[in-house]
């Protein structure tokens, strides 16, 4: 059997540093890096046979757990026609239909290759859409790796220590507006010193490249009304809060939460709330079931400045590939049939008392923000409320804290700076087990 630490050795012969992606590479918690040779329900098998209850999710699509078997009988189907065909297919028309249905604010949607793809039509599409240039996104937000949105970003750039990529050209970064998460003060201001030069505003309604932080009391409804009086477009980057946090991501909690709020505000205890309808949307992980996707949509008017009915290109030659529709759509149904949602959000809540409980116990700070099957966890005792807060956390404990729950078979983001990720497949002895091990962890600091 091939052991991942011969594999490593070879990938850094061939590969730059080994990975295909940066945060892969164990650099943030020291140590070499694990490789997988199969996944089955909450768990990963390591290339020496080892078994770990798994919370990286692959980065968020295994919502259903790895391997689901409709995901993969559905892929089996699609492959028995064909890889990719160069034209359009059926499975595209479906998985529109769905995205459509799933998320009122898209009437019309365009699928690409990832999330990167994503939000960088998205941003030119506002650029055409405004005939404007200046783009606002915040502190610690990641989109991807396109020229315009790698400045000041989170998840691998963060984790690397290297939230500005070099070979961006200046010119282009001065075109990017980078401001503080939950600030409204700084959002009026950055329009008021940017009159009629602002194209959009793109943000993750939740954040999950910082760790996983949540916006304020109506935070998310000022960056709705701020950039409708300005004419820019608001485009939510729910790449990663997509049919994870609810069928309609982020803005279709929000729309639960102010539906419930004005129907019974004395009986729900929820503060009052705002419905936020985003003009873009960005999309990706889940609606691939595993396989590499995006998507992009919103509004139609803006939809349709896109080739070939507009001006604004975009193009993919695997664009709305079978496989990948496949898969997701398969995903998409089985969120539909079993509406998940509060079932992850009590193992969510659970994974975060026992991390708590057990930082009381210690007398040490921890901050576990948590929302449905999306966590953090930060050793600090400040709140974590936006990226300076995030940096607050002791990156040092929380190395010490991954491996030992790795030793115990229980695996964590290899970063200070990631989310976690429940699925269905972590109820039970997984869930129980994982918060044993991540308990101990805690007490053993």
């Amino acid at each position: 059997m091939t052991s991942s630490e011969s594999l490593f050795a070879r990938a850094k012969q061939l590969i730059p540093g080994g990975v295909n992606s940066p945060v892969r590479a164990f650099r943030s918690v020291g140590g070499s890096p694990f490789f997988v040779r199969r996944a089955e329900g909450a768990h990963l098998i390591t290339a020496e046979g080892r078994t770990l209850i798994d919370f990286v999710c692959t980065w968020g699509p295994a919502i259903h757990g790895h391997n689901h078997p409709r995901i993969r009988a559905a892929i089996a189907a699609a492959l028995d026609n064909g890889t990719s065909f160069g034209t359009p297919n059926p499975y595209e028309v479906e998985m529109a239909e769905l995205i459509v249905r799933f998320v009122p604010s898209i009437q019309k949607v365009r699928m690409c290759n990832s999330g990167t793809e994503a939000t960088m039509s998205a941003i030119r599409l506002a650029r055409g859409f405004t005939g404007r240039d200046k783009i606002i996104k915040f502190a610690g937000c990641y989109h991807g790796h396109s020229d315009s949105l790698l400045i000041k970003a989170g998840s691998g750039a963060l984790t690397h220590g290297h939230p500005d990529s070099a070979g961006i050209p200046a010119s282009f970064a001065r075109e990017t507006i980078v401001l503080p998460y939950n600030d409204c003060l700084a959002l009026d201001a950055a329009f008021a010193a940017n009159p009629g030069q602002i194209a959009g505003v793109i943000v993750e309604p939740y954040c999950g490249n910082v760790g996983f932080i949540m916006p304020e009391a109506g935070y998310l409804a000022h960056l709705r009304t701020v950039t409708a009086q300005h004419g820019a477009l608001l485009i939510f980057d729910e790449v990663m809060t997509g049919f994870r946090l609810h069928k309609a991501g982020v803005q279709g909690l929000l729309a639960d939460e102010a539906a419930a709020a004005a129907l019974e505000p004395s009986t729900t205890g929820l503060q009052p709330s705002h419905s936020v309808v985003p003009d873009l949307t960005c999309l990706g992980k889940i609606i691939g079931g595993g396989l590499p996707v995006g998507a992009f949509g919103g509004r139609a008017d803006v939809m349709d400045l896109l080739a070939p009915l507009g001006p604004v290109y975009q193009a993919g030659t695997l664009s709305g590939n079978p496989l990948a529709m496949a898969a997701g759509i398969a995903a998409l149904r089985l969120l539909e049939e079993q509406n998940p949602y509060q079932r992850l959000d009590a193992l969510g809540r659970q994974l975060r008392e026992a991390v708590l409980s057990a930082a009381t116990a210690k007398g040490l700070p921890v901050q576990v923000p948590q929302r449905g099957s999306m966590f953090s966890i930060f050793f600090t005792e400040t709140p974590v409320r936006d990226y300076t807060s995030a940096l607050t956390g002791d990156a040092a404990l929380f190395r010490r804290f991954f491996h030992t729950c790795l030793e115990q078979g229980v695996y964590l983001a290899p970063s200070a700076y990631e989310a976690g990720f429940l699925s269905t497949a972590h109820a039970g002895a997984d869930l129980d087990r994982a918060c044993e091990v991540m308990a101990g962890a805690i007490k053993a600091l």
